[in-house]
């Protein structure tokens, strides 16, 4: 098996998170910057934006999205809402993973054979970059999981951040030192999912 393929087995969602640094903050920096420039993107878009938050600007994301959810969660059934804005919160870090629409629109224009396809390619790419972001992270022994509290805290993440409106929010990433394995992970049968023919 190759080393790739071992590398992503190493990847898995890590929610029981520290803010024990594993890699140094600037090692998180250049593995999300190498993965930004060499993912693939459809026509070579390079749609892909992200915000890196450590710190206390981390602990001000999870913050916004606790009490963007308290707003709309019944209070009788929030605790468990609040336990896991505490965890993710317990990390070291968060990438955010944004699509700048302003790019997918020109390609709209420019290509309009292809309009629908766009928006479809742009999530593709966003997925692959997430994927290989994650993946470094984890064989760099960092954990962390995806999350999606889009599209309801969009605006506020903007506010704070004063993110360009052409930035569409696709997902958070928050990382830090893994305090717990994993649980077990079952697969379905490969002959279920794969058909071979010669």
């Amino acid at each position: 098996m190759s080393q790739f393929l071992d590398e992503i087995k190493v990847r898995r969602s890590v929610y029981a998170i520290s803010k024990e640094e594993v890699i140094s903050d600037q090692r998180v920096e250049e593995i999300v910057a190498e993965a930004v420039l060499h993912t693939p993107s459809s026509f070579n878009s390079q749609s892909a934006r992200v915000v890196v938050l450590f710190g206390e600007q981390h602990d001000k994301l999870w913050d916004i999205t606790k009490e963007t959810l308290r707003a709309i969660v019944p209070a009788d059934s929030f605790g468990p809402t609040e336990e896991k804005m505490a965890a993710f919160r317990s990390g070291r870090g968060t990438v955010l993973f944004f699509e700048d629409q302003e790019v997918i629109q020109g390609l709209q224009e420019q290509f309009a054979l292809y309009k629908d396809n766009f928006p479809v390619w742009s999530e593709q790419s966003s997925g692959m970059l997430q994927f290989v972001v994650w993946t470094a992270l984890a064989n760099e022994g960092v954990g962390a999981s995806l999350q999606h509290y889009n599209p309801l805290i969009d605006e506020k993440i903007q506010q704070e951040w004063n993110i360009p409106a052409s930035w569409k929010l696709i997902g958070q990433m928050p990382f830090g030192k893994p305090v717990a394995e994993p649980g077990e992970k079952p697969f379905n049968p490969i002959e279920s999912r794969m058909k071979v023919f010669k």
